[in-house]
């Protein structure tokens, strides 16, 4: 079997829609659905069960697993960047993840999680994913120190060459659409031009970056579900790698992107940011590929004009808008 936690998410389910067409449906799902939209994404697809996670912790622990596993992408994880509660996200993203590492290498179980591009912090120490530079970044919201914590747990155990994290982007695409406030701005923007023919975006409040033109290294689900594939193929790879495109885009391109797809001329306002997330926002993010291209990964990416296109007209414009 392969284990997909979080496989009702946004990541986790586009992966269980690339294992689908792949053939491969000896999946376990493990989620914690609760009263969310997230079980709208599983609808479509075709796995073997599903496990609550805390279930399937308990039976790891106790070592009464019913199924043989070769394979655990960990994609579960608590991603709201404006998560206060600490504990919680100690708790759920990194605590649980080291448990699950801990058996997946013990029982020789190809073990791949999700790291983030929120370890990075503010940018000010670059988004280098080389092993010297992980150890000293400082991230600026708890969510992402939740993953720093478990990055920096493996460097210190010297177990990254046993397995493959990666630390995602801006990633945007179908199956987010539970996500509330987390959605991407590709997706906000769809509905905020259906309802209002213009798209909101947060002024700057730094000199050096106009209105519009702070950058993100946004990448494409179809991409990122990709790059995982090839990695469960090549077991032989291993340790924390960057998935962007490599290449920082503005806001201002993105939504216009999004107007284009709609064959819309762009219409933006500029609004205030709030207060509250001024001193935890990214201003530039991009990431250097290097480490994942001399790993032998083929690095072929949508350009963010044919993402959102595909995104938009493929899926966000259809009654049925799922993978």
């Amino acid at each position: 079997m392969i284990v997909v936690t979080g496989g009702a998410g946004f990541i986790g389910s586009a992966f269980v829609w690339k294992l689908n067409s792949e053939g491969i449906d000896d999946i376990i799902i493990v989620d914690e659905l609760g009263e969310s939209e997230k079980w709208r994404n599983l609808v479509k697809r075709r796995y073997a069960d599903y496990l609550h996670k805390d279930d399937f912790l308990r039976l790891i622990g106790e070592g009464k697993l019913p199924f043989n596993v070769r394979a655990l992408i960990h994609m579960g994880a608590c991603s709201a960047t404006t998560e206060r509660n600490a504990d919680y996200l100690l708790e759920n993203n990194y605590r649980y993840t080291c448990q699950l590492a801990d058996w997946a290498i013990k029982q020789d179980v190809r073990f791949i999680y999700a790291s983030s591009a929120a370890t990075y912090g503010d940018g000010s120490r670059g988004f280098s994913d080389a092993d010297a530079v992980t150890k000293d970044l400082q991230p600026i919201n708890m969510y992402g120190y939740s993953k720093q914590l478990f990055d920096l747990r493996l460097l210190r155990q010297r177990a990254e060459h046993k397995v493959a994290g990666i630390k995602f982007f801006n990633v945007f695409g179908p199956q987010e659409y539970h996500k509330e406030d987390m959605r991407s701005v590709v997706n906000k923007s769809f509905h905020q031009i259906q309802e209002q023919g213009k798209v909101r975006l947060f002024k700057s409040h730094r000199p050096d970056f106009g209105d519009g033109e702070q950058q993100r290294d946004f990448i494409y689900i179809k991409d990122c579900v990709e790059v995982l594939w090839w990695l469960l193929k090549n077991r032989e790879v291993n340790g924390i790698f960057n998935l962007g495109t490599g290449h920082a885009r503005t806001w201002k391109e993105l939504v216009g992107a999004v107007f284009a797809a709609l064959g819309r001329e762009p219409e933006i306002e500029y609004i205030d940011m709030p207060p509250a997330i001024r001193d935890q926002y990214q201003y530039f993010t991009e990431a250097p590929l290097e480490k994942l291209k001399q790993a032998g990964c083929p690095l072929s990416f949508h350009t963010l004009e044919a993402a959102v296109h595909d995104y938009v007209t493929g899926y966000l414009q259809k009654a049925d808008p799922y993978l």
